[in-house]
């Protein structure tokens, strides 16, 4: 048992849904990965299993509070091409306004704050639902952000951006998970209607479904392709840009290709550019290997 978690929190991690109750942990299905190139970096993992997942949680539990009362909020970069970096960076320049995201304990979280943004996603995974535990819901409180809904930490992406309009806000970042991308239709439809700048940033798609590869292409800006073999091949060749080589982010409109290069001109490592006839970009050897 691990009595510092509370509540009840579902989510993936390495392609597996994760059930956390009361502490204790329980891997509720296959992992669709057998090896991932970040998984390695930050914990020395060269081969998923169900148990490489519980204890990865169990890290993630001992070592940055995850679904606890005392959470590590942190705003160090920490993924050189993850989403909450590249929010955080383009809100610090200006390119957006506000981020509707999720957090474990909490559900969908409006921020206009650049480091609470990271703060909430760096070492997050993708949470299918979860419920209130009041010392991350005040954090975030504190800090300026508003909790969608207190009292039940729902997770709706979509109602998450209608409240970031009704705040005033004109440059909107929204993340949406595979398991959630028939909400890019609401917000596409939305955002039309009230004429806001929103960018959909299309996250965790290890699990995507062809119907889900769909519904990104005909409206997310950023796509994370994750372990994604359909990401890859359905909407990475719609790609007008592609950043990173492992775990590809792809840009499908012309905003989502200037949130990438506003990010890079931040990025303090080196970077080589150059054009491609045919997209995704892939290297043999240097991305995830799936699960038959």
């Amino acid at each position: 048992m691990l009595n510092s978690t509370v509540g009840e929190h579902e989510f993936y991690c390495c392609g597996s849904r994760v059930l956390i109750r009361n502490g204790d942990i329980k891997v509720l299905t296959e992992p669709r990965i057998v090896y991932c190139p970040l998984l390695e970096a930050f914990y020395g993992v060269k081969k998923v299993d169900r148990e490489v997942v519980k204890n990865c949680v169990k890290m993630k539990v001992k070592g940055f509070g995850f679904c606890c009362r005392n959470r590590f909020f942190d705003s160090s970069m920490v993924v050189p091409y993850g989403t909450s970096e590249m929010i955080s960076t383009c809100m610090k320049d200006g390119l957006i306004d506000c981020a509707v995201t999720v957090c474990e304990g909490a559900g969908t979280v409006i921020s206009n704050d650049p480091r609470l943004v990271q703060e909430i996603g760096a070492r997050l995974t993708g949470i299918v639902k979860t419920t209130p535990i009041v010392e991350i819901i005040e954090h975030i409180k504190s800090r300026g952000g508003v909790v969608l809904n207190e009292a039940t930490a729902e997770i709706d992406q979509f109602n998450g951006v209608v409240k970031a309009t009704e705040l005033g806000f004109k440059r909107i970042a929204v993340t949406v998970a595979h398991f959630n991308s028939k909400s890019i239709e609401y917000i596409r439809r939305f955002k039309k209607e009230e004429r806001v700048q929103i960018a959909v940033f299309s996250v965790c798609n290890t699990c995507a479904t062809e119907e889900d590869a769909e519904r990104i292409i005909n409206g997310a800006d950023v796509v994370c392709a994750s372990a994604s073999k359909i990401i890859r091949e359905k909407v990475g060749s719609k790609a007008l840009m592609q950043l990173g080589v492992a775990i590809p982010l792809f840009a499908l409109t012309k905003l989502g290709k200037r949130l990438l290069l506003t990010y890079l001109m931040h990025f303090d490592e080196s970077i080589i550019a150059f054009r491609s006839r045919k997209m995704p970009y892939m290297v043999e050897g240097r991305g995830p290997i799936i699960r038959e």
